[in-house]
C-alpha cells in the first residue's frame, strides 16, 4: 500500500489499482474546469474511478455533493470506498462496469468523467444514454499512438478516422477523437460544443457541452471533415470533402498526406478557458498553471506550421520561431504558440504569408 498527498487529498494506493502521479497537473486541471464553470448542486459521475482521487478532490476543491464513482475493478472498487470514507466525503461507489450502469440507470448528470487506461471508445456511446441539455463531458484518451497514426489500422478500426503522422498528428488526434464523440452524440441527438483541449506526455483530453436537439447534432456532424498537408513544402488545407488518394498540393505538387474525417472547428472556448485559469491560479500547483497558461494563450484556429520543419523543406537556415511570430504580428496577423509542438506558430495568417515570414 502506498500513501498519496495531493493537495486536498489523502489516500492509499492499494497493490493493483491504477495510480499515476504524473497526471496530478490534469487532475489540477479538471478540478479547476469543475469548480470554474459547473452550476450549483451539479451530478457529476466518474465512469473510471480508480482510486478516487479526482473525485474526492472534486468534492473538496469543487463542491461537488456525493459523487458517483463507476469502477468494475473489485479491488478499486474496495480502495476508492476506503479512500472516500478516509476524506470524510459522501459518495455513492459502486462496484459496476460503466456499460452496465449506463443501461440500468435513469438519473441524467451534469457531469461525466471518462478517464480510462487506454482508449476512451468503447465507453463514448453509453455515455450518451446518461446524458442530458447542458452536460459537460470530460474525456482523456492515452492511446495516443493510435490517434497520433502510430498505428493507423487501429485509429481507422477503432475510431473510423484516417490519422496523420507527421507534426500535426497530435491536433489531428484530438479533432479525430471530437469527431468520434460527434458521431455518437448525434445518434442521440446530442451536438457537441468544445470548450477545452490539454494535449501533453501520452495523453489527450478533451471538454465540452453536449446540447440535446436534432439541429444542433447535425451541425454538428456537417463540422466534420478532412485534413490535407504537403508531404514536402507543409503547406495544409482542410474541407468537408472525402478522403482520396493521389492529391496533389497545390503550391509545389508533391503528394497531399489525407487524414479524417476529424473535427474542424473550434477547440475551446474563450470563456470557459479563462475561467479555468483563474480556478487554477488559487491553487498551489505550478506545473497546472504553466500548462494552463499555455492553453489560454493559444490562438483558437485550426492547425499550426513548424517552422523547423519549414526551415527544412525550404532548405535554408534555421530561425526562431518566436521571430516568424514577430514577423507576422507585425503585418497585423494574430499568433500564437501551441501546446500541440513546440517550435510552432499558430496563426490566421495564410501559407504564403507565412512562407514569406520563415524565409525573410
Amino acid at each position: 500500500m502506498m500513501k498519496v498527498n495531493e493537495l486536498s487529498a489523502e489516500i492509499s494506493v492499494n497493490k493493483g489499482v491504477f495510480y499515476n502521479p504524473k497526471m496530478q497537473s490534469l487532475r489540477s486541471v479538471s478540478v479547476a474546469f469543475v469548480k470554474a464553470n459547473a452550476r450549483k448542486g451539479a451530478r457529476l459521475l466518474d465512469a473510471t474511478s480508480a482510486t478516487g482521487i479526482r473525485d474526492i478532490r472534486y468534492a473538496l476543491e469543487a463542491g461537488i455533493k456525493e459523487p458517483v464513482l463507476i469502477d468494475m475493478n473489485k479491488d478499486a472498487y474496495a480502495n476508492s470506498l476506503d479512500n472516500v470514507k478516509a476524506n470524510g466525503i459522501e459518495a455513492d461507489v459502486r462496484e459496476k462496469s460503466f456499460q452496465e450502469f449506463a443501461n440500468t440507470d435513469s438519473e441524467r448528470f451534469d457531469i461525466i468523467d471518462i478517464d480510462p487506461f487506454g482508449s476512451p471508445a468503447p465507453l463514448i456511446y453509453d455515455a450518451f444514454k446518461i446524458s442530458k441539455d447542458g452536460t459537460l463531458l470530460m474525456i482523456t484518451a492515452t492511446d495516443t499512438a493510435v490517434l497520433h497514426g502510430a498505428h493507423a489500422n487501429a485509429c481507422i478500426k477503432t475510431y473510423g478516422s484516417f490519422p496523420m503522422h507527421t507534426e500535426l498528428c497530435k491536433e489531428a488526434g484530438a479533432r479525430i477523437l471530437l469527431g468520434f464523440v460527434a458521431r455518437n452524440a448525434a445518434q442521440f441527438n446530442f451536438g457537441i460544443e468544445p470548450l477545452m483541449c490539454v494535449s501533453d506526455m501520452h495523453y489527450l483530453r478533451v471538454f465540452m457541452r453536449v446540447s440535446h436537439g436534432a439541429s444542433g447534432a447535425l451541425a454538428s456532424v456537417k463540422d466534420l471533415g478532412i485534413l490535407k498537408q504537403c508531404s514536402s513544402c507543409r503547406y495544409f488545407e482542410y474541407n468537408d470533402g472525402i478522403c482520396t488518394s493521389d492529391i496533389r498540393c497545390t503550391k509545389c505538387g508533391s503528394k497531399m498526406l489525407v487524414a479524417g474525417q476529424m473535427w474542424l472547428k473550434g477547440l475551446s472556448d474563450r470563456k470557459h478557458v479563462d475561467n479555468t485559469l483563474k480556478a487554477i491560479k488559487k491553487m498551489n500547483d505550478p506545473a497546472a498553471e504553466k500548462q494552463m497558461s499555455m492553453i489560454a494563450d493559444e490562438l483558437d484556429v485550426p492547425f499550426f506550421y513548424s517552422v523547423p520543419k519549414m526551415t527544412k523543406a525550404f532548405s535554408i537556415g534555421s530561425v526562431s520561431h518566436r521571430k516568424v511570430m514577430d514577423r507576422l504580428q507585425s503585418k497585423g496577423y494574430r499568433v500564437s504558440e501551441t501546446q500541440f509542438w513546440k517550435d510552432s506558430v499558430k496563426t490566421d495568417a495564410d501559407y504564403d504569408a507565412v512562407v514569406n515570414s520563415v524565409k525573410t
